[in-house]
């Protein structure tokens, strides 16, 4: 499934749209802004999906994330909306409130060295 991304010029019915045939496939969709303007183009789009799924009889909410991203090899940070059935529980708990991008292969994951063991301590005290 993929991550629907919208723009701050983007049509929020055709996003709606968009939403409502992801989910009606998959039972989830995912929507993913960057900035004020994106934001608000989604959250219209969200409000209109949510109207055709009631109809369709499902009970759609909507769980709101971070996520880090990458662009021009900048990571920024982005706003997703995931779209779930109110029935699936487990799968709302089960989402994040932020995503960070996995590290890069040989890159320390938390102050250790590149083999993944902890940097090695001095002896001296201050």
């Amino acid at each position: 499934m993929n991550v629907i991304k919208v723009a701050s010029k983007s049509r929020p019915y055709k996003v709606a749209g968009a939403i409502a045939g992801v989910f009606r496939e998959h039972h989830r969709a995912e929507v993913q802004v960057i900035g004020a303007g994106a934001v608000n183009q989604a959250v219209k789009a969200l409000i209109i999906a949510r109207s055709y799924l009631l109809e369709d009889g499902y009970t759609p909410v909507i769980v709101p994330m971070f996520v880090d991203i990458e662009i021009h090899g900048r990571v920024r940070t982005a706003v997703r909306f995931v779209v779930l059935d109110a029935t699936d529980i487990d799968a709302i708990r089960q989402v994040p409130l932020h995503m960070e991008l996995p590290p890069e292969p040989g890159e320390p994951t938390d102050g250790g060295e590149e083999d993944g063991s902890a940097p090695e301590e001095d002896d001296q005290t201050a």
